[in-house]
């Protein structure tokens, strides 16, 4: 079994149109929400070499025109998923070739103390960690 690393590396964020498209495409996927986040998440299959978990950000420019807004919410965001993602690696750590997509959209038209987000970040991956070993 690997250690989680607190990192967030490029492997580990969603770069395919294609698994873009499957996340969000309805049916496909499960969700829930703890404000100011709502995370959009669902199982694949995971080839050799891939993460377990990978993630995609998003902050809409509805919620913040100016992109210095934006770019701090998702600073704040991969700070928060990098501290917290051990409690999503570990559930699928014994799972071989099975994977998790997520995406964290934020919901919040303010922005918000690094802690709130933190939390609700944890609580988010908790959830879906719990509702994954199911």
């Amino acid at each position: 079994m690997q250690t989680v690393t607190p990192t967030f590396s490029k492997k580990e964020r969603v770069a395919s149109r294609k698994l873009m498209d499957t996340l969000f495409r309805p049916g496909n996927s499960k969700s829930m929400v703890a404000y100011p986040l709502r995370v959009v998440y669902r199982c694949q299959g995971r080839a050799e070499g891939d993460p377990p978990v990978q993630v995609l950000l998003s902050v809409s420019k509805r919620h913040f025109k100016r992109a210095v807004d934006r770019n701090r919410v998702k600073r704040q965001l991969r700070e928060a998923y990098r501290h917290s993602k051990r409690l999503v690696w570990e559930p699928l750590a014994g799972r071989e070739g099975e994977a998790l997509v997520l995406a964290f959209i934020w919901l919040s038209d303010e922005l918000k103390p690094s802690a709130t987000v933190a939390d609700s970040m944890a609580r988010l991956l908790t959830r879906v960690a719990e509702r994954v070993q199911r």
